[in-house]
């Protein structure tokens, strides 16, 4: 019998940390502060100074980081956001929930996320057509690596747009000497258990340098409350962070560099075992990633994910269907064809498991694999 490997491995991590986060739990269930409780001040005041941002501020999931970033924007009905795909459909959702349009713009067929040339043509073209207001980028740093933040700076400041930095998959990674988190005006991440540094159920946050924004976006988590919780003095969501979830979060964040360290380490063995099989992860120089998925690509994708599930190692697709050619985004009028780097990234990527509690032996494991597929096919096409 095969035994199957996790592909992210929550419970080893747990039994690591047992009796740190039932004791932060316990304090939890003791004050009975479940909401906004003494946790979230502190955690809050962790994440600021990890991340060397001024203000983080914990919210209910990292769609709702999304949701809080757009909406101190006031972006609305005629707004342009500029963003990507190639992500998780919760990027351009966010967008549309606010009424604003997503613009989307190719990617770079090598790191995966927005490509800039690309965003700067869509930009003139969206202000050159007049029919919608331009007034924001929202990057994504896919499956843990930034996006190009140097060309696409620029780019917001010469056309007088924000940037909203998805960091959902990305905390932990660095830009130059930046960490993700401080790279737009405003950043979003999320905690969502599978992802770098994962809570046990939703939760997110933003981050921002700029005062005025964070102040707005505290009263917007919060029914748009002003001085009081019955003072509304604009609509907003309920978007608060449970303080079990930020309990869970201070304890994990104590061990997170290490983990991080592992993730890397086994992103190296991936990449020395594997790139001469299929198309291993590009990282430009001065960044790096925090390694959310190490994600790959292959003409003979179904057949490797077949063999792989024989031996017990899961894989997953992100993204099999990319955001424009979603039939919830149809009114859009994309077709396809109309993103071909997407279009063919997504028919040929599939992603290995990647936690800190794997041993990097599973490289030597998954190239066997591949191999004995790529003999295979070698054999049937000649």
């Amino acid at each position: 019998m095969v035994m199957k490997i996790p592909f992210v491995d929550l419970r080893s991590q747990y039994e690591q940390l047992k009796p740190q986060i039932n004791a932060r739990i316990d304090q939890v269930l003791e004050h009975g502060a479940y909401v906004m409780g003494p946790e979230i001040a502190e955690l809050e005041c962790q994440l600021s100074e990890y991340c060397n941002v001024k203000h983080a501020i914990t919210c209910s999931s990292g769609t709702d980081a999304l949701l809080l970033g757009l909406m101190a924007y006031d972006v609305g009905p005629g707004d342009a956001v500029f963003t990507t795909p190639f992500t998780f459909f919760a990027t351009a959702e966010a967008i549309a929930l606010v009424g604003a349009t997503p613009i989307f713009v190719d990617i770079d067929h090598r790191t995966f996320n927005i490509d800039p040339e690309r965003l700067e043509e869509a930009i003139r073209r969206v202000n050159q057509s007049r029919k919608l207001r331009s007034r924001g980028i929202l990057p994504v740093n896919l499956f843990g690596l930034p996006a190009n933040y140097d060309q696409i700076d620029p780019l917001a400041r010469e056309h007088a747009l924000f940037v909203l930095e998805d960091a959902a998959q990305s905390f932990g990674a660095k830009h130059g000497n930046q960490a993700s988190c401080s790279l737009g005006d405003i950043s979003a991440t999320s905690f969502f258990p599978a992802k770098p540094l994962g809570c046990y159920g939703d939760g997110g946050a933003v981050f921002t340098n700029d005062d005025a924004l964070a102040e707005k976006i505290l009263s917007i988590r919060i029914h748009g409350m002003g001085q009081n919780k019955y003072d509304n003095v604009r609509i907003g969501l309920n978007a608060r962070m449970d303080s079990i979830q930020a309990a869970v979060l201070l304890v994990k964040l104590g061990i997170f560099d290490d983990e991080l360290k592992k993730r890397r380490h086994l992103a190296e063995a991936y990449d020395q075992c594997l790139r001469d099989l299929v198309e291993t992860p590009f990282t430009p120089d001065g960044m790096s990633s925090s390694w959310a998925q190490f994600s790959v690509l292959s003409d003979h994708r179904e057949i490797m994910i077949g063999a792989l599930a024989e031996q017990g190692i899961p894989v997953q697709v992100y993204y099999r269907i990319p955001c424009h050619l979603s039939r919830a985004l149809g009114h859009l009028g994309y077709k396809p064809g109309d993103f071909p780097v997407t279009e063919e990234v997504s028919s040929r990527i599939f992603s290995l498991p990647m936690h800190p509690y794997l041993d990097d032996g599973i490289a030597a494991r998954i190239r066997s694999v591949l191999q004995d597929v790529l003999h295979g096919v070698s054999r049937t096409v000649g």
